[in-house]
């Protein structure tokens, strides 16, 4: 018999560009009343370690992450769930993308300084605190110096938004060749907000069942940043397509407002997910 999980999906911490360290991460979340969250971070695992160890009993850690893909000079990102760490291809990959975050950032940090704006690589590191780094790094220390008034701001063209002044693109996989290495290592994939962008792109439909075709297995429908109207098609979408439909918070702490629960995937689109894995085992606590 099924049992719905009441699961998110999607969260982030301070290995990557969330606010909080993974161990805070699972208390928040079983704090929240969830049963299962997924620690999603860009393009690392580095904080699964640290969230196992401080899994709270009653609690299900789906360990995943988010990888940064490129599509036609736009970003997207795939989530990814339930691959073996170990995999060879899948880590040199995204240990590529990280290298490529932090070669970026140090360009705009280059550019910034040009543009007059008073930041400084180590001011960006500091932030970033050992996570890897990221253009959330950069705009919180615009915010900080003053440059903006708050972090999002920056994602603008006066500053660092695609194309803007201080903007430096970087590499990433096709979205569907991360699909290839995440299935390779026995995950399975889920694309993230596909709607819920807020730099000006949205994934076409034409575009989402090319990526079915290719091997994607689900669907962010519940996200913060897309409307009823938006989810509606999506759940129409996902189930044309037999992908499985999912959800979370995008939790990042702080600078979204530590939202861990508040968006949830159907109850058992999380039992769906583990069934169709094969690289590793969701994490009990």
């Amino acid at each position: 018999m099924a049992h719905n999980f009441r699961a998110d999906l999607h969260s982030h911490s301070d290995a990557s560009d969330g606010t909080t360290p993974p161990a805070d991460v699972m208390r928040r979340a079983a704090a929240a009343g969830l049963d299962v969250i997924a620690l999603t971070d860009h393009d690392t695992v580095a904080g699964h370690a640290a969230a196992v160890a401080a899994l709270p009993p009653g609690l299900i850690l789906l360990p995943g992450m988010e990888l940064s893909c490129r599509l036609a000079g736009h970003s997207v990102h795939m989530l990814a769930y339930l691959f073996d760490p170990d995999n060879a291809e899948l880590a040199a990959e995204t240990a590529a993308i990280r290298e490529s975050r932090v070669s970026r950032a140090r360009a705009m940090v280059i550019r910034l300084a040009e543009l007059g704006a008073p930041v400084t690589w180590e001011q960006v590191t500091e932030i970033a605190g050992g996570g890897v780094v990221g253009r959330p790094h950069v705009a919180r220390a615009l915010a900080a110096a003053g440059v903006v008034a708050t972090p999002a701001d920056a994602f603008t063209p006066e500053w660092i938004g695609p194309g803007g002044r201080a903007h430096v693109t970087r590499y990433a996989p096709d979205p569907s060749r991360a699909i290839a290495l995440v299935r390779a290592a026995g995950g399975v994939t889920v694309l993230a907000h596909p709607r819920g962008s807020n730099r000006g792109w949205q994934l076409p439909d034409d575009v989402i069942a090319g990526l079915a075709a290719a091997g994607l297995t689900g669907l962010e429908i519940d996200h913060p940043q897309q409307d009823e109207e938006q989810r509606a098609r999506l759940r129409e979408l996902a189930a044309a397509l037999d992908l499985v439909p999912s959800g979370g918070s995008d939790d990042h702490g702080e600078l979204t407002g530590y939202r861990i629960g508040a968006q949830t995937a159907p109850g058992d689109s999380y039992q769906r997910l583990v069934e169709l894995a094969s690289g590793a085992a969701p994490v009990s606590g």
